[in-house]
């Protein structure tokens, strides 16, 4: 049901800001001497373009605190302006999709092979892996065998999707990074050291967003109702979601006078497929809007969002906007996720999940028609107390989040580095 992909957090309350025990294992802000005379050598890997960002802001703090560090491994443009060695591109692990895994699996193999030799090779004082888990655990449960110390960054969704990965990722790294201040309690139950150190989503968008500036910046009318609509960033969830999710803007705008209806399209591939959708129609509406890429952007700029659950429905909260989120899988696999007992959540919206309550509705599989998300769209328009009794909750869950998650990631490393050789190592 995808209820936030890598993000996470549990509900039960524990969004309350006045529990102390969010914040556990705080992290002093200061460099830690490092064993040795030589530089420190930090390897790392990010296979997509948000663990690019994460690396490169993480070698940025690790730099502040260690000017002679050397950084290696995989990664992108980010983290080669950041000073740090590729040896092979980011790209070269950005494969999605059963298929094309089977299809790649060989040369994924071998580059796994060659790339973690190679690892060992350099010596490094301690490797982190970002995001990326399929790739990334086996790499460091590797290492870890042999002595080096592993970082796994961003924590993936163990508080939804089998708990008992935890301690197989501690298997894996001697310290778990966490973006959300419930996922360390989980970790702490399986005897795995985890730290929350933020959201860097959070750090990077303001506290009270520019709506004004964002509808300028995408040649909005100012004094103009906006609704943003966002179906998904993959072509499977354009074919799956936006249809359902067009029609249920065409419903609201016909409810609506001179509705804006913006749609980001994530990629060129996304904004053709939208195209065809938008063009089939036998009843388009002239207020609809593609835009490419500026997701963001669209999301301040709005009154409201539809948008499809996942991370998208974290930035949306973080831009304070009121928000429908809806999602569909395939019948058969959502049977089997509900028959197993493989989801462990009641909600799937990450602004929900944080708060432990519903502050944005959630229509999934088959409450995920256009008339029932129209219904909910149109109340955000229809009740601005609702709207403004929704934005200190956001606020409250932006600043929880805002911790300045590189530094704080890098006083994890830090620290780790810092500690005793671990017996074994070579």
């Amino acid at each position: 049901m995808n209820p936030g992909n890598r993000e996470s957090g549990i509900g039960n309350g524990q969004g309350d800001a006045s529990r102390p025990t969010i914040f556990a294992s705080s992290i002093p802000h200061s460099p830690l001497p490092i064993p040795g005379a030589r530089a420190l050598h930090v390897a790392l890997v990010a296979g997509e373009a948000s663990g690019d960002g994460l690396g490169a802001g993480l070698i940025a703090k690790l730099r502040e605190r260690f000017p002679d560090a050397r950084f290696a491994g995989i990664g992108g443009d980010a983290m080669r302006a950041a000073d740090c060695e590729t040896w092979f591109d980011a790209g070269e692990l950005a494969v999605m999709g059963l298929a094309e895994v089977l299809r790649h699996l060989p040369r994924l193999l071998r580059l796994r092979t060659s790339f973690r030799r190679r690892v060992l090779d350099w010596k490094p004082d301690v490797f982190i892996g970002i995001d990326a888990p399929d790739f990334n655990l086996g790499v460091e449960r590797w290492l870890k065998q042999r002595g080096v110390r592993t970082v796994h960054y961003v924590s993936p969704s163990v508080w939804a999707w089998r708990e008992k990965r935890a301690e197989k990722i501690g298997q894996s790294a001697d310290r778990v990074l966490c973006l959300f201040p419930m996922e360390p309690p989980i970790y702490a139950r399986h005897a795995v050291d985890a730290r929350f150190v933020g959201h860097p989503m959070a750090d990077a968008i303001p506290l009270h967003p520019d709506r004004g500036a964002a509808r300028a910046v995408l040649g909005l009318r100012a004094d103009a109702p906006v609704l943003a609509v966002l179906p998904g960033s993959r072509l499977g969830e354009i074919h799956r979601l936006a249809p359902v999710f067009l029609e249920a803007a065409r419903k609201v705008a016909a409810e609506i006078p001179e509705l804006q209806v913006v749609v980001p399209a994530a990629n060129a591939a996304c904004r053709q497929a939208l195209e065809n959708l938008l063009s089939d129609t036998h009843s388009p509406h002239s207020g609809f809007r593609l835009i490419d890429g500026q997701a963001r952007e669209a999301m301040i700029a709005s009154d409201a969002v539809l948008l499809a659950s996942g991370t998208a429905t974290l930035e949306a909260m973080l831009c304070k906007r009121p928000m429908v989120v809806g999602y569909r899988i395939a019948p058969l696999t959502y049977t089997l996720v509900k028959g197993l007992g493989m989801l462990k959540v009641e909600r799937y919206a990450l602004p929900n999940v944080l708060a432990g309550e519903d502050l944005a509705p959630e229509l999934m599989q088959d409450d995920c028609t256009p008339e029932k998300l129209a219904a909910a769209v149109l109340r955000w328009f229809r009740h601005p107390d609702a709207v403004a009794a929704l934005r200190p909750a956001y606020l409250r869950l932006h600043e929880q989040l805002r911790q300045d998650a590189s530094a704080r990631a890098a006083d994890a490393v830090a620290e780790l580095v810092a500690e005793p050789t671990p017996v074994g190592a070579t």
